[in-house]
């Protein structure tokens, strides 16, 4: 069977009175998600939904994501993901791009979804608790799976479009399954008797594959957390018992600045993910310390499943690495002109494996500029080490070119969290006059109380690294503008071009 959802079956199968899912006081075991999932299989069936169509989901994290999810799949359409929070317009463009036959949307996002719906023709489903229950308990269970071939597309993630309107990724039956298969089984070991922290977006591919489907193609119990916070994090964390966290940068500072309450029992942690973006390593060493679990970074983008590089758990583990190519995958580094870089300098990450996307949904040309030979060009800049581990220099387009010197921000940003003060920090290019790029430095600083100035950060860093490289002009603000994943967006960051020495 090559249908991801057959993992549910199997997983209901062997475990079916295992909670799958947990949002507070609801749960739902294996049978029950099961059963739920066959209805809805049943009622889209039922309202014209065929196998090949698309559907699109929009909903943050509840106990009916994989509902709607594993039934959507179980029909043998493909999922279409959706930030809750889009827009009319935003979500008119991904219904209409996708071709999307419906769409279900939770009743809290209805408005904005239900004016796209009307707007490209598509059918609206608000999942009312009321309604939609009674739908559900009505529809007789779909007894079969919809087989699916294992290149048949199961998912299409909508990338953030930073570069114009945004692309569907196509990811198929084998992508995710493979994907799923190997998290679990290579990368977090997961066992039926775990409890994954699920505060990722669903939507998201690092929420979908390393949360929810590797859970539960373990038997595992996935507790749902529907807007992070971090003292709400806190206590699921200490009440349910939970043995995986999985969190991108900004979740793991917002933890390590909160601190573990008095009273709250984190001990049955036994490895934390990172992922999403590069984690600083000062956090990183922060959070070990703090919360006594080991953190494995990985990385990986929505066009490769998304794991692609991982620190493995049975072999030494570097901090600021990303880790080794995980099992099916190849990666190499290559120059502007295609070839490979020598071991040690900085070229662009290229992928090629079983987790890399069948390509962009109806985009042939960006699909053939994005996937040359094989082999996805990430956009991302990294080094190789003589051992093979692989460490992020930068996005290629967040690369500064100050008077013709290549600044990656990353290094920069390193340094900044350094500091005592700082909590998080983003460095970007301004354009200038004379050097063509002018280095600035944007920061939060720590909610205790700490504090330093322009000044003294400029001298920190000015101290810690080449004269070229130091930022020029440093600001602060009270947040820095972050995506649904909590990944910090340097497009939208405004700078103060005065703060300047």
């Amino acid at each position: 069977m090559n249908n991801l959802a057959a993992v549910l079956v199997e997983s209901a199968r062997t475990g079916g009175d295992r909670i799958a899912v947990r949002q507070d006081d609801t749960t739902l075991t294996y049978a029950q998600l099961d059963d739920a999932s066959a209805r809805l299989a049943s009622l889209l069936r039922d309202r014209g939904v065929r196998p090949g169509d698309r559907v699109a989901l929009v909903m943050p994290n509840v106990s009916l994501f994989p509902v709607v999810y594993y039934g959507i799949l179980r029909a043998g359409a493909a999922v279409v993901p959706m930030n809750p929070l889009l827009k009319a317009r935003e979500a008119a463009f991904t219904l209409r791009d996708s071709g999307a036959r419906a769409v279900l949307v939770h009743p809290l996002f209805a408005e904005e979804v239900a004016k796209a719906a009307t707007e490209v023709g598509a059918e609206c489903l608000v999942t009312d608790a009321e309604v939609f229950d009674g739908l559900l308990r009505a529809a007789e269970p779909m007894a079969e799976v919809v087989e699916r071939a294992a290149d048949d597309t199961a998912v299409i993630l909508y990338t953030s479009g930073t570069t114009g309107t945004p692309k569907g990724a196509e990811l198929t039956h084998r992508n995710l399954l493979s994907n799923a298969v190997t998290t679990r089984e290579t990368l977090i070991r997961i066992r039926p008797d775990d409890v994954l922290f699920g505060g990722l977006p669903l939507f998201h591919a690092f929420g979908q594959t390393c949360a929810l489907n590797a859970a539960v193609s373990a038997g595992a119990t996935l507790t749902l957390l529907p807007r992070f916070e971090p003292a709400r994090a806190l206590e699921i964390m200490h009440r349910d018992r939970v043995t995986v966290f999985l969190g991108v940068p900004t979740m793991y500072t917002a933890l390590l600045q909160t601190g573990v309450p008095a009273g709250h029992d984190l001990s049955p942690l036994r490895v934390a993910i990172s992922g999403g973006a590069s984690l600083p390593v000062e956090v990183l060493h922060g959070f070990e310390r703090d919360f006594d679990v080991t953190v494995l970074e990985g990385y990986g983008l929505s066009e490769t499943s998304p794991v692609a590089v991982f620190n493995p758990p049975d072999r030494p583990r570097k901090a600021g690495s990303i880790g080794l190519p995980i099992r099916g995958v190849e990666v190499r580094l290559v120059a502007d002109d295609g070839s490979t870089v020598a071991p040690g300098e900085v070229g662009e990450i290229a992928i090629r494996g079983e987790n890399v996307m069948k390509g962009y949904w109806n985009r042939p040309e960006a699909t053939e500029d994005a996937v040359r030979g094989g082999w996805f060009h990430s956009g991302d800049l990294a080094r190789v080490d003589e051992d093979g581990y692989y460490f992020i220099v930068d996005r290629k387009k967040d690369l500064i070119i100050r008077g013709g010197y290549n600044v990656y921000p990353r290094e920069i940003e390193e340094v900044l969290y350094e500091h005592p003060a700082v909590a998080e920090a983003a460095v970007v290019g301004v354009p200038h006059q004379v050097h063509g790029e002018e280095i600035a430095a944007v920061v939060t600083l720590r909610q205790d109380g700490a504090d330093t100035s322009a000044d003294a950060l400029r001298d920190f860093v000015k101290e810690r690294v080449a004269a070229y490289k130091y930022p020029r002009i440093v600001t602060f603000t009270d947040a820095l503008p972050k995506g649904a994943t909590g990944k910090i967006l340097k497009r939208e960051i405004v700078v103060d071009q005065s703060a300047t020495d």
